[in-house]
């Protein structure tokens, strides 16, 4: 590997070493209470190193939000042969669990940002998350396990949609309920409301 390359294999690593920190931290002691130099520390970096991958703690929160797809894409290569039913159910429970290591606090601040950028643009149709989840409703489509009326990318973005509020709720419940449980139940009450 020459130079070029293993700094950049190093660099992402501190990235992914700084964003595991915070999310940690978030989880410890919240985000408002979280510095840049306890992130620093907990991820064995300088301060230099933050600002070189990071402008802000609130730059670092929509990097780390934005990992998801790298995270689902990684969690779920190995599972890309088990039967749509239960790739879109493991689909879920990594979105849960993605989602509770973030944090509701990050999640307030992430949906919080959103809502005053008037930049934000809505939830692209190529995003992995979102592809994914067409593609189970799909094959469950030719199975002839949801009724032939439902059109899949219509339904995937249904899902989408109501899924991401179940995580506004939960941020306005400040986590005090789990979020799989809850993602588990709905799908489960969706699963007989489509069935054909």
């Amino acid at each position: 590997m020459d130079y070029q390359s293993r700094r950049q294999v190093q660099g992402e690593a501190t990235r992914l070493a700084i964003l595991d920190a915070a999310i940690r931290l978030t989880r410890q002691v919240g985000f408002d209470k979280m510095t840049i130099r306890d992130i620093c520390t907990a991820a064995g970096v300088t301060t230099g190193a933050f600002y070189h991958h990071f402008s802000s703690k609130e730059d670092l929160v929509a990097h780390a939000f934005s990992s998801l797809d790298g995270y689902m894409e990684k969690a779920l290569a190995s599972y890309r042969s088990e039967p749509a039913a239960q790739q879109l159910d493991r689909l879920l429970r990594l979105y849960a669990r993605y989602m509770e290591d973030m944090g509701w606090q990050t999640m307030a601040f992430y949906y919080i940002r959103r809502l005053s950028d008037p930049q934000t643009n809505v939830v692209s149709p190529n995003r992995y998350t979102l592809r994914t989840m067409e593609h189970c409703l799909e094959d469950l489509h030719r199975e002839g396990a949801i009724a032939p009326s439902l059109d899949p990318r219509q339904t995937a973005d249904f899902f989408y949609r109501h899924f991401r509020g179940v995580v506004i709720d939960w941020v306005l419940h400040r986590g005090e309920y789990s979020l799989w449980d809850k993602l588990e139940q709905d799908y489960h009450l969706f699963q007989h409301t489509f069935r054909s």
